[in-house]
């Protein structure tokens, strides 16, 4: 039974994601919701870090349900969302985060999603490739100026051959960038990058 419930939550993932490329394809950038082998990459070294989570461009929940499996706490997971009919999804699946209807680009803007405390880690499905620079650039800012604690990581995947950050907002920003791994069963298959500030040793 649990099987096929699970099998019909996909499913449905499935065509709210197609629908939602539809309505916005540049904002989306994929036609599929991440698989299971990239959920498990990028949500890979969470369980060992220390404090609550951001998660940028949830979408359905895939990575979602990744992270609270690895034992991120409800109460402590934050979900950035814009687009209003994942945002609602998300709501009635996971009423016990927090969850945020808005453009990741205006985390800059925003006050701690914590209280005093800041995320340990952002996981991000965002699609920076078809994003502009501007935007990227204000998301990135925004997450290391305002929401990450020192010592954080932000994790990235991409469909790209390299890092999906620019080498310019890199350098301006002091960060370095790791790749843990390749989802080659991912359908496109994608890469995972850990971003950081340039001082913080990351581990292997």
């Amino acid at each position: 039974m649990a099987e096929r419930e699970n099998h019909g939550m996909a499913l449905n993932d499935t065509l709210a994601f197609l629908r939602a490329w539809l309505r916005d394809p540049r904002g989306i950038g994929a036609v599929l919701p991440s698989g299971a082998a990239l959920a498990r990459l990028m949500t890979s070294h969470v369980s060992i870090l220390d404090g609550p989570v951001i998660e940028l461009g949830p979408g359905t929940g895939v990575l979602t349900r990744a992270l609270l499996a690895r034992g991120v706490p409800p109460h402590r997971l934050a979900l950035i969302e814009a687009d209003p009919h994942f945002a609602e999804a998300l709501s009635q699946r996971y009423p016990e985060t927090t969850i945020l209807r808005m453009d990741a680009a205006r985390l800059g803007d925003t006050d701690s999603l914590f209280g005093e405390e800041r995320a340990c880690a952002v996981i991000s499905g965002l699609p920076l490739l078809s994003m502009s620079t501007v935007q990227v650039a204000a998301i990135v800012q925004g997450v290391f100026e305002r929401h990450l604690r020192a010592g954080g990581m932000f994790y990235q995947f991409t469909y790209g051959p390299r890092c999906p950050l620019p080498e310019t907002l890199m350098m301006r920003l002091n960060l370095q960038s790791r790749r843990v791994g390749s989802a080659l069963l991912n359908l496109p298959p994608a890469a995972v990058y850990c971003i950081s500030r340039a001082d913080i040793q990351v581990a292997a």
